[in-house]
């Protein structure tokens, strides 16, 4: 199974729509925007707002790489741009900071480069933001990675530019996307990552509008595990449906006639998909997918147009939900943070939480830790720390105790059991 997010191969693909266009920066202060060119006028926006190339084309193109930079380049007088890593082909990846406060909101957009809708959604969202024209809630961090995989954008491909799917590799860390990802969630510990995907329908049975999930993964806090479905049933799913559009779970095909799900093909508990990861480091993890195709009686700008808005509608669902449950969302995640060092329920290698895990992929008495030679921490050390996992000296190797606030991910690194480990660790019951 592979996956949009978590897609099923032979699911997708939607249309793309090519790559053209730049921005132009217009900033001479004090002209009044009655005598500004015509150009100037379609890039800067009726309110005198820098706009995204796929604004000005209303929906006939998506924003270049070279018009992002210059909006961001634009935006930073007003909002924070720190590179956050570089890709394959030498590409930077940023990292927009707006707002400072304790909770703290991850959006990461669009990680396949052929699902260009979240990222469109997040350049218009950081750009309202910068202009006050939205507000950060009090005592909030929002955090955008506007482009997650610049090369595969510049491509149009769904992998990074060595055809590796940054949305499979949030465990072995092997692509430098999912490096500067880890860094970031490790570094800010947000509350919520929200993951901004597409998905191609099936006729009657998997067309939904957009389609949500929460981490499925049974080692994931409940309390975590729980706000994260609370999220996507209860903000998501309004906060789109509200515009008119229709909503679900996602993964699953209905019966056209009931409505009723008959198969799931998608969104299960894998550690290594972003949703899940993130769900075991503690933070609300939220998929969102939107429809790529059009819908009867839209032309492809409309579609395109249809399928941002889409994103914008979640995104903002997210934010009530900061705004409504700040109390439950900051209890979940630092409960989860701060009982992980003494949890000894058990360890699950398998299974989730609409599945019961195979025999043998249950540990009921987890060890203290685990035992690595020195020859495996010297090839794992370096995605340990992304990752925050801190060993000590063991005789001539390591060891890498369970009691600490790694432990949900622990297991699923080093353990023979696990489907992704980066090398087998010794359980040891003696720390």
């Amino acid at each position: 199974m592979s996956a949009s997010g978590d897609v099923p191969d032979g699911v997708k693909k939607g249309r793309d729509m090519g790559i053209s266009g730049k921005l132009a920066a217009f900033a001479a202060a004090g002209v009044l925007l009655s005598s500004l060119p015509a150009q100037a006028l379609d890039e800067l926006g009726a309110q005198g707002l820098p706009r995204t190339g796929f604004e000005q084309s209303n929906g006939a193109r998506w924003t270049t790489m070279a018009e992002e930079h210059a909006l961001l380049k634009n935006l930073s007088r007003k909002v924070d741009v720190s590179q956050i890593g570089v890709t394959v082909q030498g590409r930077p990846l940023d990292l927009v900071q707006i707002g400072r406060g304790p909770t703290t909101v991850l959006f990461l957009c669009s990680q396949h480069g052929d699902e260009p809708a979240g990222r469109e959604a997040c350049l218009i969202k950081i750009r309202d933001l910068a202009y006050r024209k939205d507000s950060v809630p009090a005592g909030t961090t929002l955090l955008f990675v506007p482009t997650a995989n610049p090369d595969g954008r510049e491509a149009n491909t769904r992998g990074n530019a060595n055809g590796v799917d940054i949305n499979r590799d949030h465990i072995a860390l092997e692509t430098p996307e999912a490096r500067a990802f880890a860094a970031v969630i490790r570094d800010h510990q947000p509350d919520i990552v929200h993951d901004l995907h597409e998905f191609g329908p099936r006729p009657l049975v998997y067309d939904k509008d957009v389609l949500w999930l929460w981490p499925r993964n049974l080692n994931v806090h409940k309390r975590v595990h729980d706000e994260s479905e609370t999220l996507s049933r209860s903000y998501i799913r309004p906060a789109v449906e509200s515009h008119g559009l229709t909503s679900g779970v996602y993964g699953f095909l209905v019966d056209p006639g009931t409505g009723e799900p008959t198969q799931q093909i998608a969104g299960d508990g894998q550690e290594r998909i972003l949703r899940n990861t993130t769900g075991l480091k503690h933070s609300l993890g939220l998929l969102v997918e939107t429809n790529d195709s059009a819908n009867p009686g839209e032309d492809q700008p409309a579609a395109a147009r249809r399928r941002v808005d889409s994103h914008l509608y979640g995104v903002a669902g997210t934010v009530r939900l900061v705004k409504e449950r700040r109390g439950h969302l900051e209890a979940a995640t630092t409960i989860s943070r701060v009982t992980a060092p003494w949890r000894d329920d058990p360890i699950y290698f398998g299974g989730a939480d609409n599945e019961t895990p195979p025999a043998g992929k249950v540990e009921p008495n987890p060890p203290c830790g685990y035992r690595l030679t020195t020859e495996q921490y010297t090839q794992v050390k370096d995605k340990l720390a992304l990752h925050g996992v801190q060993s000590r000296r063991d005789g001539e190797g390591r060891l890498v105790p369970l009691a600490q606030q790694a432990r949900p991910l622990i297991p699923m690194l080093l353990d023979a059991r696990a489907d992704f480990e980066l090398v087998q660790g010794i359980p040891s019951k003696r720390c």
